[in-house]
């Protein structure tokens, strides 16, 4: 019979900045990490979408994170990264102040988000992860868009 410290699940996650802060977001929903490239503007999309991308034929939108935790705006530099994530069956890329590393702790590091933080959007936030000393922000990716704004995206990244 297996002892329950054999079933501790490990999780990996992707760790990434924005302004002074880490997030993480779970390593199967990443499809590639992109140095940032010209991003084509949508017109009447929410504030946060940044735009469209071409990636090798594919037309995928992105969202600007700091606006989309209305966030300032920051400087994009050398190390500013679009990550391609899929939610809901769809691409979408993230834009990032860098991408730091890959991380890999049990799930028993992990906590629930707190219940209420002023000012916070709670709901796009899956937990906390612990390593060593730093908490990273885990980020639940299937509510950093709505699935009317997934929907609205998808018919545009289509008609293209």
């Amino acid at each position: 019979m297996a002892s329950n410290n054999e079933a501790v699940a490990e999780v990996q996650m992707v760790a990434f900045k924005l302004e002074k802060e880490e997030f993480a977001v779970d390593i199967h929903q990443v499809r590639e990490v992109l140095k940032m490239t010209r991003v084509t503007p949508l017109p009447q999309s929410a504030h946060y979408i940044e735009g469209l991308i071409n990636l090798r034929g594919e037309v995928i939108p992105v969202v600007d994170l700091r606006k989309r935790f209305e966030l300032p705006e920051g400087e994009r530099s050398e190390q500013t990264r679009i990550i391609i994530v899929e939610i809901q069956d769809s691409n979408v890329g993230l834009i990032v102040d860098s991408v730091t590393e890959v991380l890999r702790f049990s799930s028993s590091a992990i906590q629930p988000p707190p219940a209420r933080i002023a000012g916070t959007r709670t709901d796009l936030i899956k937990g906390v992860g612990k390593v060593e000393e730093r908490l990273l922000i885990i980020l639940n990716l299937e509510r950093i868009l709505t699935t009317e704004e997934i929907i609205s995206l998808e018919e545009v990244t289509l008609s293209k």
